[in-house]
């Protein structure tokens, strides 16, 4: 079936069509492709499964850490949304560690940019919620996040410290044993 407008115009109108069906609503998105891909109302394009791989790869390297000198979980791949030298807009991915300072500058006010639409979009859901479902006392949004980022920075800080004490504590053990004599069957159960 081919239906007009945008891409994602497209799958609003598969996911209204399911709803019209009488498939189980509220519904996961997965029940609602199995539903598209069966009924013949989607099918890949080779465009589609590029499209889709690219995005596999994208998440991939979002989910990539690494632990920096300083013992800090950090994202290894960075993405910068650029203009091409045909002017073409283009999302570049480079390594936190090899990316020249212009790339990250980029990427880092690339995801600024987007944690600000997500918070604008949040007050926006919730302004609307108050408006017009909200019969209680209205829920307020709270975007000063500079509490929360010092309260993070302290529980990383104590997780690490917890660490190093179990670490050192293990250590210790292992230093025990091995003045009263090791096993192979002790190191399995230090392990």
């Amino acid at each position: 079936m081919h239906y007009g407008g945008t891409y994602a115009e497209q799958m609003q109108r598969i996911v209204e069509e399911y709803r019209q069906s009488g498939e189980p609503w509220p519904a996961e998105s997965r029940q609602i492709a199995a539903w598209a891909v069966s009924t013949g109302r989607w099918r890949p394009q080779q465009d589609t499964v590029i499209a889709r791989c690219a995005e596999d790869i994208a998440k991939a390297m979002r989910e990539e850490y690494i632990t920096d000198p300083q013992g800090r979980r950090v994202r290894a791949m960075h993405a910068a949304r650029v203009k091409t030298k045909n002017g073409v807009q283009a999302v570049l991915w480079a390594d936190l560690l090899t990316a020249p300072r212009s790339h990250m500058e980029i990427a880092f006010q690339n995801r600024r940019q987007q944690i600000v639409g997500d918070c604008r979009q949040l007050k926006t859901d919730a302004d609307s919620y108050n408006d017009n479902a909200n019969s209680g006392v209205p829920i307020q949004i709270v975007f000063d996040f500079t509490q929360d980022l010092a309260e993070l920075e302290i529980m990383d800080q104590l997780d690490q410290k917890a660490a190093l004490q179990e670490a050192n504590s293990t250590h210790s053990k292992l230093g025990m044993k091995l003045s009263k004599g090791l096993c192979s069957k002790d190191l399995i159960s230090l392990a």
